[in-house]
């Protein structure tokens, strides 16, 4: 059964979410490369949307109870190859060559914040969901890549109290301070928002993606040289 879906609504590209809490795992990583990829080859394209069909979530992040167990498994080689395939699929949205707006119609937590993250955009439900790092409180630290998505879409001084106190926000306190562009009332107002949004956008795709190129150097340099040695050494949790 299929994990995410696209769809076209004239020039812009629908991805939806279709698995529930939509957790991120070896699956969900393989099929939302091929979903870009098809998107990609369609040259009518011209923005994105990413989305969700639960009532509840937009994503609850890292499938932590298939991660852990490959981990009791011992199938090290699966889970560092997993992380490493998160990160080049975040740095993928990154510098895709159009814009990307994550319409976040539900909660939002960890690695469900941060591909929003990667994402160009973010517009939020207002009548529904959370946006959360509640890795402190599980004992998951970010990758530094992550901290670099995150510190692209939400200023330092609110990062900090996000990523050390583990606080829920909702779509209005997220607006007054910039991470999304809009709240939204409802899941209608949702997506005839980010659906009217991405359409102001018109630009051609080599421009667009090396822009995005130059202003991320930094971000993907972080991925590509800082995030190794924590996965290599399966650096990912701390228990104490």
């Amino acid at each position: 059964m299929p994990v995410v879906k696209w769809e076209k609504d004239g020039q812009v590209a629908v991805v939806t979410m279709i698995n529930g809490q939509n957790r991120h795992n070896k699956v969900f990583i393989e099929e939302m490369h091929t979903t870009l990829d098809e998107i990609l080859a369609d040259k009518a394209v011209k923005a994105v949307v990413l989305t969700s069909n639960d009532e509840k979530n937009f994503s609850q992040g890292i499938d932590v109870e298939w991660l852990w167990e490959r981990m009791g498994a011992q199938d090290v080689e699966t889970v560092k190859a997993f992380m490493r395939a998160m990160g080049e699929l975040f740095k993928k949205l990154l510098l895709y060559p159009m814009p990307v707006i994550a319409a976040i119609n539900g909660h939002a937590f960890g690695n469900g914040a941060i591909i929003s993250c990667a994402c160009d955009f973010r517009f939020m439900r207002a009548d529904r969901g959370y946006f959360c790092f509640p890795e402190v409180d599980v004992g998951i630290p970010f990758l530094p890549g992550m901290i670099a998505f995150a510190g692209k879409a939400i200023p330092h001084y609110q990062l900090q109290e996000m990523q050390l106190t583990g606080k829920r926000y909702t779509a209005p306190e997220l607006e007054q301070h910039h991470v999304i562009v809009k709240s939204c009332a409802s899941q209608e107002e949702l997506m005839k928002e980010s659906l009217a949004f991405a359409r102001t956008f018109q630009k051609k795709r080599g421009i667009f993606g090396e822009m995005k190129k130059r202003l991320y150097q930094g971000i993907v340099e972080v991925i590509d040289t800082a995030d190794g040695p924590y996965i290599d050494k399966l650096f990912l949790m701390v228990s104490d």
